[in-house]
């Protein structure tokens, strides 16, 4: 039987686990809502934040295929991605020296200072910050299990690419 709450815009047939994978979705909408809104006054998306943090994070080894599976996207959208921040001039692609078929992503100075206004994280910081110590930890636990089935779910382990056909 399907409802619908007035009061929390919400409809349930019933399904326990449909119902908290709409709730789930979202908050993370409106959590992904909020970040885009606060990186919006600087031209960022929440993806080019993300790759941002990455790139930085690796200090010089970052490459497509790794960023691919971090981010857990797809090869060619990465490669996108990738391509529209050089176009904005965030990132760089420059040949490995030592293996010359690879590519490392590097920020330029613009996205030194890009990174470093991704790092205010004002909504992340409120959103997330309403959580107790001990909520969080246990919110972690859940997320990390979510994720470990959805990979088991589509055939993933950590050291694979997001196939094309899986997405």
């Amino acid at each position: 039987m399907l409802t619908y709450s007035k009061n929390d815009h919400f409809v349930s047939d019933g399904d326990s686990d449909h119902e908290l994978y709409i709730q789930f979705s979202r908050a993370r909408y409106l959590t992904f809502r909020a970040r885009e809104k606060e990186l919006q006054r600087y031209q960022l998306t929440p993806e080019q934040a993300q790759v941002l943090t990455v790139v930085h994070a690796m200090n010089g080894k970052a490459t497509p295929a790794e960023l691919s599976r971090i981010l857990l996207r797809q090869p060619h959208s990465v490669s996108a991605l990738i391509n529209r921040m050089q176009s904005k001039g965030l990132v760089k692609k420059v040949k490995d020296l030592e293996r010359r078929n690879m590519i490392r992503v590097l920020l330029t100075p613009k996205g030194k200072q890009a990174y470093e206004l991704t790092c205010k994280r004002g909504p992340i910081h409120r959103i997330l910050g309403s959580l107790a110590e001990e909520e969080r930890e246990r919110f972690q636990q859940c997320l990390d299990k979510i994720m470990e089935k959805a990979r088991d779910e589509l055939g993933l382990d950590r050291d694979t690419l997001p196939s094309s056909d899986v997405y």
